[in-house]
């Protein structure tokens, strides 16, 4: 019994390595802040990122670039980005004002509405894959109900930002903050456009 023991550890151990490697694999990571200004570098340090985005433009439409520009103003590529907690006297926290979360910061609600909808219910907010396929479908409904382009990120963004009922009320109108926000998205979307024909 005491040969067989050497041999048992080889292969628990051996095991244990490639469980690890197995999650590994299927876990992606945040880019680092040096890398946000070019969506080579993105798609570099992480090629499931560059999957994910050439899956949901597969599925829904909306081209990677589009996508990455909307992740960047919505968390700054961060899985687990929420709003800020606010405090009472500085020093109480308060619940959140929104529910929004994850990469894409869709909240409960949508979110709700997207899993029921593509039938995809283990869906994460903090997994890159879901979050940008959350992001091509809700931007496909914009596209269906609002006669929005897929390329046109400016309006998908506002869309996106108020709601495609807000859009259609044309509330965006009177927040003069959100259309700069827009078009910083659709500046983004276009530098990364041009960085995209080169590393794609």
């Amino acid at each position: 019994m005491k040969k067989n023991q050497p041999w048992m550890h080889q292969l628990f151990a051996f095991s244990l390595i490639g469980l690890l490697l197995i999650l590994t694999g299927c876990s992606s990571t945040p880019p680092p802040k040096k890398t946000y200004d070019n969506i080579c570098y993105i798609f570099n340090h992480d090629r499931d990122w560059k999957k994910a985005a050439q899956r949901s433009y597969k599925r829904w439409g909306t081209p990677p670039y589009v996508l990455l520009a909307m992740v960047h103003q919505e968390s700054r590529f961060k899985p687990h980005a929420q709003p800020d907690r606010p405090y009472f006297l500085g020093m109480i926290p308060l619940p959140r004002n929104s529910s929004a979360y994850g990469y894409s910061q869709a909240q409960d609600g949508t979110w709700s509405d997207y899993k029921k909808a593509t039938n995809r219910w283990s869906a994460s907010r903090s997994d890159i894959y879901d979050a940008l396929d959350f992001i091509g479908w809700y931007n496909k409904q914009s596209n269906k109900r609002l006669n929005i382009s897929r390329k046109d990120t400016y309006k998908l963004y506002l869309a996106y930002h108020e709601g495609q009922g807000g859009y259609s009320r044309r509330t965006y109108i009177k927040k003069p903050w959100l259309l700069k926000v827009a078009k910083k998205v659709s500046n983004r979307s276009r530098m990364y456009q041009k960085q995209y024909r080169k590393c794609s």
